[in-house]
């Protein structure tokens, strides 16, 4: 494939648009919605205590992983994320499997968000259905087509709602917090079960897919790399102020909850903090709460579209998908990147199954977890004299613990629900038969991306100037 100066010049994204507060306002937009609904079907599979166990483990496996991806990101600055850091490390055929894992993950969760979302707005207005569903993935695929800058303004406002609805729950339930409530799940027959394990070590092996919601999409950070004002410092920073937050609020709606309304009643609700402050008599709050949660779906829903066009541009530029797709528009955003996986996501909505949905999305998640990971362990081996702006602490130990924790999360979606780890089998085998086919004759080598890369930072540079 030869690269030339018009080729590149059609594939430009906008430099310098987004600082490290922007960068960890995507990040948390990206998984805000967890916050809301979704982990809390784990205390259902786990009980509280099990579940707590469950979070805790996918929690150091998300921060260990943001460890090694601020390394990696700050090292090789690309929009193509994971699909770049592995492609550098293992070569092509790697690269196109993580970006292909990376991409089920982030073209299936908005298919399932907007489903809920639909749900949501059907509470507030009576309409559902897919007119709705196509209705969000259009207003904010426009949103995006007019520019990074104002889709991530657009996205901090709408997560800063969130934030506030979660912030308000939390001090609204604090004076009803008994530690007792925590454990008012029976223990069952299961294998290992007790007052604080109801369902055994089972149940915390199927909890890890749920845990995971508390925390999922935060790598897509490093998806906005070519956007950044200064990506070697800016997407380090970013993800861990994004992982760091996200984890005070995860500790926050995981014990005020079922420690105010108790775990029973929340792990079988669809909305566990209207419920919890109905349950606590905050009718009005809950009322408020009720309206700001469908902004923290809106916020993943929004910022996931985000991540995924940067994706495809990236795979379509290198050559592994069709090389429309990486053409950007006078506002130097990728057109058909963002509306062709739209309309991938609006068909598979259609389905209605959330639930599946999800767990499919995870799967393909926590194989491309693994991946990275193996690729900031080779990296270290392989090039220890690349240059490393930040450097993760505990070195390959630390992205190891990643890479032994995302094979069991993964495992753990079989445990709950086979049919969906099956059939993301499927996507992956229809995956590598189109690479087979098309991909891996049409990509470009390493060198010319890297190439085309370096020019195309030098040639943002000089326009920033």
């Amino acid at each position: 494939m030869t690269v030339n100066k018009e080729y590149l010049a059609k594939r430009q994204l906008k430099k310098g648009t987004a600082g490290w507060v922007l960068l960890a306002g995507l990040g948390v937009s990206y998984v805000i919605s967890g916050d809301f609904a979704g982990w809390n079907f784990g205390i259902g599979q786990a009980g509280w205590g099990g579940f707590v166990i469950a979070a805790i483990a996918m929690a150091v496996m998300y921060f260990t992983l943001v460890l090694s991806l601020a390394e990696m990101s700050s090292a090789i600055p690309a929009a193509g994320g994971g699909y770049s850091f592995a492609r550098q490390a293992m070569g092509p055929f790697a690269g196109f499997v993580t970006g292909l894992a990376v991409l089920i993950e982030y073209a299936l969760a908005p298919a399932a968000i907007v489903i809920f979302i639909g749900s949501a707005f059907n509470e507030l207005t009576g309409f559902d259905g897919p007119l709705v569903y196509a209705g969000f993935y259009a207003v904010f695929v426009a949103i995006h087509l007019k520019g990074v800058g104002e889709a991530l303004k657009v996205m901090m406002v709408i997560s800063g709602l969130a934030v506030f609805a979660i912030l308000a729950t939390i001090f609204a339930l604090i004076g009803d917090f008994n530690w007792q409530n925590l454990f008012d799940i029976a223990a069952t027959d299961a294998a290992g079960a007790s007052d604080i394990l109801p369902f055994g070590w089972y149940g915390v092996w199927a909890a890890l897919p749920f845990a995971m919601w508390l925390f999922l999409a935060v790598e897509g950070v490093p998806l906005a790399a070519e956007e950044a004002k200064n990506p070697s410092k800016d997407v380090p920073k970013g993800i861990i102020g994004a992982m760091l937050f996200l984890i005070l609020t995860a500790v926050a709606v995981v014990v005020l909850l079922a420690g105010a309304a108790g775990s029973g009643m929340i792990a079988e609700s669809a909305v566990p903090l209207v419920d919890a402050l109905n349950a606590t008599g905050s009718e009005q709050l809950a009322t408020l709460v009720n309206l700001l949660g469908l902004a923290g779906l809106i916020a993943s829903f929004f910022s996931i579209i985000y991540g995924y066009s940067r994706l495809v541009f990236a795979l379509s530029r290198a050559g592994y998908l069709p090389s429309s797709l990486s053409i950007t528009n006078k506002n130097k955003t990728p057109t058909l990147a963002l509306i062709v996986p739209a309309v991938f996501g609006f068909v598979v909505s259609l389905t209605g199954e959330g639930d599946l949905i999800l767990a499919m999305a995870v799967v393909g998640a926590t194989v491309s977890y693994a991946l990275m990971a193996i690729s900031h362990i080779v990296l270290r081996v392989k090039q220890p004299e690349m240059q490393r702006p930040y450097k993760t602490p505990g070195g390959i130990v630390t992205s190891s613990i990643a890479l032994l924790l995302s094979l069991v999360a993964m495992t753990g979606v079989y445990a709950f629900d086979p049919k969906a780890f099956y059939m993301t089998i499927g996507l992956f085998v229809i995956g590598l038969v189109y690479y087979g086919l098309y991909g891996k004759k049409t990509s470009m080598s390493a060198e010319e991306e890297f190439a085309m890369l370096a020019a195309a930072e030098e040639s943002l540079q000089v326009e920033v100037k």
